[in-house]
This record gives structure tokens, C-alpha cells and sequence, in this order.
């Protein structure tokens, strides 16, 4: 065989792969996740610190990536024609093709198969693997690709500039590739996450959950003023006892003189009855730790992070007029991300939104109207100044006593409970047929 036959084809192959490495290399550092070669940094993969340079650097090697695709695609087109050639013109002698048949016939087997080889296999196949397995190509084509992309740095750089230049002769500023990934993104990429399999449900809602933390402010979650239980501190050592064995909570606002708007701090429970205990003859005064306070609209965030560096667990809740708003512990914030957190003092503790049947819930009024739209799919109408479901009742019946109901298109919504004009229990039912309906049917 011809030495430059076996030359060409040598070159052909060579450009074939070299193809399918630019094409590989593009595909793969753009799919590839940076906080996965992040993760591989930490564990100590070398190569994944060179893939981050590239990826750091997205716009140059991608330019270097296209630089080496047609470079290799101008050899395939500059050796294709005469290799083929080589083959074909033997055969064309024997069977006596006039030599212009055989140019033509030439060139289009020669367009044909190099145009087949450049596009299947220097094109599509690197593309898919690269798709599929972009962490694997780009660690296997990292090292190659940054140092092509060094040697060829000085031409890289030339035509880079002369695009940017071109862009801004038409008004353009060319941007970078942006690596952060918005909110609604990420909730989109966990929910992707979840139904693949790679995340399960409880950590689907803890993320979720954090991403509304931020949009709570403290009057959402607090234990209103009418639900506060308070000591006064002129209790005896009897009636302090008594109000622990009921409510059995850790934490006690102590009030001056019955009023809830002179709150002078709190006692620990358990730090008091161990002086009891021991047979001090501590006065509840003495045990009194101070209490800070915030405002109804601070959001919880700033909340959670002043409570953790004054190392409280508990703080006053006021509103704008400077009086008691409520209550709000470091354990309602933290049901905000993980849940309901239930100890063994719990045990007559309701779920806020129970299942009685397959179309009836019972619902506590403190319930967010964002949290019930989530769980339903329902949309509140006239919700604008209200936050939970029983001032939504409010607002639509300002008159509301026990079992007074609203009927809003297929739902109905009854008051179960109240106590002192504040909501504390409704009852919804879904799928209900509108009475018009119901005397039509009759």
C-alpha cells in the first residue's frame, strides 16, 4: 500500500479523535455540576482541581474547545478528497471510468464518508457519552484540554478579542456564564432530586421548609397573648407547683400585678423546683431571669440568630403600641425547618391540620393561609391583611360564633372552637355540591 495512503488515513483517524475530544470536552465541563468537583476537591481528587480552573474559566476553553472542532474539521475536509482518491482511482482504472466520472464520483464518496465519520463519530457519540457521564469525561479530559489550552493561548486570546470587539461594534457586551442557580431553581432541582430517588420526602421538606423561614416574621408562629401561660409573681410555692403539673412547660413568663403587659422576665421551671427541692426557701422573684423582647414583624431569622447569641431559649413578643403581643421559643422556631417536635409531655398534642375523613379536616386558627394553600390548592380570597385561617374567617364573617360556616365554591369551612372572640378550631370539607347545585339535582 502507498505510504501517503497509509499517511492519510493515519491523519483522518487522528482528526476523528481529536474531533471527538473537543466535542467531548464542550459537552462535558458545561454539564458537569460544580458543587459535585467541589466535593472531589474536598476528597482530594487533583484532577478535580484542574477541571475547576476550567470550569472557573468556562468562556476561554470553550473557545479553546471550538478552536480545536474546526481546526479538525478543516483537516478532515482538506485530506478527505485526495485519501479517497488514493482508493478509488485503481478501481476506476480497471474498470475503464473516464477520469472526470471519477473525480465526481470520488469527491461524493469522499464528502460522504468523512462527512458520516466527522458527525457520528467525532460528533454525536462524544456528545452523548458526555451528556450522560459528564463527571467522568471531564475529570478523563480535564488535563488534556487546560493544556491545549496553554499552548494555544496566544491564539485563543486573539480570537476572543476580536469577537468582544465584534459584539461591541453591534451594541453587545458579552456576560459571563453565570454559575448560581435562583430559588425557584433549586426548589426545582430538589423536587427533580426527590423523584429520582436521590432525596427522600423528610429532606425534600426540610429544604422546602428553609426556603420559607425566611419569608416568616415572628406574629406567624408566636403563642398569642390570650394562649400565654404566665405566673404572677406574688404565687405561692402550692400554686406555682400546681401550674407546672398542669401545663408542664419549662419556661414561665412572670407578670406583675395580673397584668400581661408588665411582663418582668421568666423563670426555668426545673431550676426552681430544684431549689425546692433541696429545701431552699428561694422566693420566685429570685429565680426571675430576664426577658427579651422583640417585635410581631421581625422576621424569625433575625429572631432565631439573637435568641442563639444571647443564649435564651424563649423571648416577649410586642407590638407597635409596645404592649404584649404574645410569645415565641426557640422550639417554635425550629418546627419551622423540622416539624412538629413532640417530647414525652405531649401526649394530648394535635397534629394543626388532622384528617378526620377522606374530605374533612380539622384545622387550627393559627394556621398560615400560605400553608393551607399549599397542602389544598386553595386560594384565599380578601387575604391581603391576614395571615392565618381563623382571621381569613374573620374577615369574611366579622359576627362569627360557634359553627357559623362559609361556603367558598366547593369548600366549606365551620368554626369548631372559640374562646374569647379568637378562632381556635375550624372544620374543612371539600368537594362540597353548592346548595344551587343540590336543588337543581332536585
Amino acid at each position: 500500500m502507498d505510504i501517503i495512503l497509509v499517511v492519510n488515513l493515519l491523519l483522518l483517524a487522528l482528526l476523528i479523535v481529536l474531533t471527538a475530544f473537543f466535542v467531548g470536552s464542550e459537552f462535558a465541563v458545561v454539564k458537569v455540576r460544580m458543587s459535585r468537583i467541589d466535593q472531589l476537591i474536598a476528597e482530594g481528587n487533583k484532577t478535580a482541581v484542574v477541571a475547576k480552573k476550567l470550569i472557573d474559566d468556562l468562556d476561554y476553553y470553550l473557545s479553546a474547545c471550538q478552536l480545536g472542532i474546526t481546526v479538525t474539521a478543516l483537516g478532515l475536509g482538506w485530506l478527505g478528497k485526495p485519501t479517497v482518491e488514493r482508493i478509488l482511482y485503481p478501481v476506476f482504472d480497471n474498470f475503464g471510468v473516464p477520469a472526470s466520472v471519477s473525480a465526481v464520483i470520488s469527491f461524493v464518496v469522499a464528502f460522504s464518508i468523512v462527512t458520516f465519520l466527522h458527525v457520528v463519530v467525532g460528533e454525536l457519540a462524544p456528545k452523548t457519552l458526555a451528556i450522560q457521564y459528564a463527571e467522568r469525561m471531564t475529570l478523563i479530559l480535564a488535563r488534556p484540554l487546560y493544556w491545549f489550552g496553554k499552548l494555544m493561548a496566544p491564539l485563543i486570546w486573539t480570537l476572543n478579542g476580536s469577537a468582544r470587539l465584534l459584539l461591541r461594534a453591534f451594541g453587545v457586551q458579552p456576560a459571563g456564564h453565570e454559575q448560581a442557580h435562583s430559588e425557584e431553581e433549586l426548589k426545582i432541582i430538589m423536587t427533580q432530586s426527590f423523584q429520582s430517588g436521590e432525596i427522600n420526602q423528610t429532606e425534600l421538606d426540610y429544604m422546602e421548609n428553609i426556603f420559607a423561614f425566611d419569608e416568616r416574621v415572628v406574629k406567624d408562629i408566636m403563642v398569642p397573648r390570650t394562649q400565654m401561660v404566665t405566673l404572677e409573681q406574688t404565687l405561692t410555692r402550692k400554686e406555682i407547683i400546681e401550674t407546672v403539673h398542669e401545663h408542664q412547660y419549662t419556661r414561665y413568663p412572670v407578670m406583675e400585678a395580673g397584668d400581661k403587659d408588665h411582663i418582668i422576665g421568666f423563670v426555668n421551671a426545673k431550676e426552681m423546683l430544684t431549689n425546692y427541692a433541696a429545701g431552699r426557701d428561694t422566693a420566685l422573684v429570685d429565680c426571675v431571669h430576664e426577658l427579651p423582647m422583640i417585635h410581631e414583624v421581625s422576621p424569625i431569622q433575625d429572631v432565631l440568630r439573637k435568641m442563639q447569641k444571647e443564649r435564651v431559649h424563649i423571648a416577649l413578643v410586642i407590638d407597635e403600641y409596645g404592649g404584649t403581643a404574645g410569645l415565641i421559643t426557640m422550639e417554635d422556631i425550629l418546627e419551622e425547618i423540622v416539624g412538629e417536635i413532640r417530647d414525652e409531655f405531649d401526649t394530648d398534642e394535635v397534629a394543626d391540620i388532622q384528617k378526620i375523613s377522606e374530605n374533612t379536616y380539622h384545622i387550627n386558627g393559627r394556621v398560615l393561609l400560605s400553608d393551607i394553600e399549599k397542602e389544598f390548592g386553595i386560594t384565599f380570597n380578601d387575604s391581603d391583611d391576614v395571615d392565618t385561617i381563623g382571621g381569613w374567617f374573620y374577615v369574611q364573617n366579622t359576627d362569627a360564633v360557634m359553627n357559623d360556616f362559609i361556603q367558598e365554591g366547593e369548600h366549606q369551612w365551620t368554626v369548631l372552637e372559640m374562646e374569647n372572640h379568637q378562632i381556635l378550631q375550624i372544620e374543612l370539607q371539600l368537594n362540597i355540591v353548592p346548595k344551587e347545585e343540590a336543588e337543581e339535582e332536585k
